[in-house]
């Protein structure tokens, strides 16, 4: 439940269109609902505006599903982040309707249509296609989130020309999300050149000295560029998340 529908509710108690034990029952599982194997934090899109999104990774279709049935009851949008293409296969089986983003690698149902509350632009920016995926993870989390975003790829420091091309790009984003593997340079660069607040996005891409990706979070880490933020490893959800958080300031 959202801010939005429990005005929606107090509003028909308020003109007698619901009783208050109806209003009760509705409001029963509001902290959150408890499946046996997880519980279902319905009150999370009240305190922060988002519902409780579910990370695929580790976890059977079948929980997946039943957790997705318990948002889904409620109207709340669902996002289900790291799931393969074959968890995917299974749980379309138990779950009609859903939509599954390859790229991204997450998968989307929309209850309520979105509407934008951002307040500008998220732009996405990532170093090499290797990076992609993260960076869709991103993206697609600040798009569910109600934030107009745009894509800048394969723009990294290996051909800078390629990302200076779209200055005018960088310059018009409210928030940016910079991703990248190997060295970790990308966010410093673009950092350099705006005003913006730079979420930096450090990728396990790379060779053996990358360290699965611990040379570019601590590269970022030790940006010398001022306004940049770094998430975890592979952290596209929280990168989109957080640039939500600013864009709605």
């Amino acid at each position: 439940m959202d801010s939005e529908r429990l005005i929606e509710l107090l509003e028909k108690v308020r003109r007698g269109h619901l009783s208050v034990s109806q209003a009760v029952t509705r409001l029963r599982h509001l902290p959150f609902e408890d499946l046996g194997f997880a519980k279902v934090d319905h009150h999370r899109a009240l305190r922060q505006g988002f519902p409780e999104v579910i990370m695929g990774q580790g976890k059977e279709p079948k929980e997946i599903a039943a957790i997705v049935r318990a948002l889904r009851r409620r109207k709340a949008n669902v996002l289900v982040t790291r799931l393969s293409a074959d968890k995917m296969a299974s749980l379309r089986n138990l779950v009609p309707g859903l939509k599954y983003h390859l790229a991204a690698r997450a998968v989307t149902w929309v209850g309520r249509p979105i509407k934008i509350s951002g307040k500008g632009t998220v732009l996405v920016v990532c170093a090499g296609t290797s990076d992609i995926p993260v960076a869709e993870e991103a993206a697609l989390t600040a798009t569910m989130m109600a934030n107009r975003v745009e894509r800048l790829f394969d723009v990294g420091v290996a051909g800078i020309h390629r990302l200076l091309e779209n200055r005018l790009r960088l310059d018009a984003a409210s928030v940016l999300i910079v991703v990248a593997g190997m060295e970790g340079a990308l966010p410093s660069v673009v950092a350099g050149l705006i005003d913006k607040p730079v979420i930096a996005v450090p990728t396990s891409v790379g060779y053996g000295a990358s360290f699965n990706g611990l040379a570019a979070l601590l590269g970022m880490l030790n940006s010398c560029a001022a306004g940049v933020t770094v998430v975890n490893i592979d952290n596209g959800f929280g990168a989109g998340f957080a640039a939500s958080l600013i864009n709605r300031v």
